[in-house]
């Protein structure tokens, strides 16, 4: 396993209003974070908020290239960007414990915190495709260029894992600095993360390792 330390590039926040920030999900121009009852569109290049949708949004957050999909207590809503409306919403498989969200391979994959698991999962019925363990909680999930990446906080420790889809075995290992957690996490699709800071209010972009 590779370990290495997190570089990070920027950090967004605290934002007037918002308490803490949960899942985070980027749609190609902009990051959209979770803040609990709003999911809130951010520019990461001027670091401003542009605009929110006013929905319960406590956890993962995803994007499947038209829909933001996103985590209520025991659900996941299918919401329209454009008007904000929630199109559907299926029962999340951790029924409460669920953590991260992430868009691949046509399907959603949520991480389930405390229980360790990832799981893929059908995006139209909930049904579960796949399950991925963990030996850490698992926090925000996303997929780069074929990857599975997963963030952990126990504690005062965070980390960035890159793991083996199959097996679940650790494959590189990005220690975050002490104290400073991870709750969501999604790829740019190039060489940087973006990263929910839970209860500190913020976003940070952290570097993919090559």
């Amino acid at each position: 396993m590779k370990h290495s330390t997190a570089e990070i590039l920027r950090e967004y926040g605290p934002f007037a209003g918002v308490d803490s920030v949960h899942g985070v999900t980027w749609d190609g121009e902009r990051v959209w974070f979770a803040s609990g009852e709003k999911l809130i569109a951010l520019d990461p290049a001027s670091g401003k908020t542009l605009r929110s949708i006013d929905v319960n949004a406590d956890a993962g957050t995803a994007f499947d290239g038209q829909h933001l999909f996103q985590i209520a207590a025991d659900r996941i809503q299918k919401i329209d960007p454009q008007t904000g409306k929630v199109l559907n919403t299926i029962p999340a498989p951790g029924g409460g414990n669920d953590s991260g969200l992430t868009w691949a391979e046509g399907t959603l994959w949520v991480g389930r915190y405390r229980d360790r698991k990832i799981h893929q999962i059908d995006p139209e019925t909930g049904a579960i495709l796949r399950t991925i363990e963990s030996n850490r909680f698992v926090t925000g999930v996303t997929w780069v260029d074929g990857q599975l990446w997963h963030g952990t906080w126990e504690g005062d420790e965070s980390e960035l894992r890159r793991v083996d889809a199959k097996t679940g075995e650790v494959l590189h290992s990005v220690k975050m600095p002490t104290g400073v957690g991870v709750s969501g996490l999604e790829s740019d699709g190039g060489d940087q993360f973006f990263c929910g800071g839970g209860g500190s209010g913020k976003v940070r972009a952290v570097r993919r390792p090559a």
